[in-house]
């Protein structure tokens, strides 16, 4: 059973949205502020591992081998993001700012 082209391209049109999402990640990179770097550098993290999860769906809808250690790649990397970051929300929560 083939996969419709339509779907195919709903996967591009998610890939290249996350692409897109690439760019303030980056200019966020550049900020004074250790804190925005720190959540800039968590969240082109996030972006990176879904670009390669949508990647790996993408070729592995597009192509005859499969691709999915790219996806399983990205899933794994996306958690450990998500790990960090509800650690680091969950420090915040315990030591509040002054």
């Amino acid at each position: 059973m083939g996969i419709p082209d339509w779907l195919v391209w709903i996967t591009f049109g998610l890939a290249a949205l996350q692409a897109l999402g690439l760019v303030p990640a980056i200019r966020r990179l550049r900020e004074p502020d250790l804190a925005v770097r720190s959540k800039a550098r968590l969240d082109l993290l996030e972006t990176v591992s879904t670009l390669l999860l949508v990647g790996g769906l993408l070729l592995s809808f597009t192509l005859a081998d499969s691709w999915f250690w790219l996806t399983a790649v990205g899933f794994a990397l996306m958690t450990a993001v998500y790990v960090a970051k509800g650690v680091r929300l969950l420090r915040a929560r315990r030591h509040p700012a002054a």
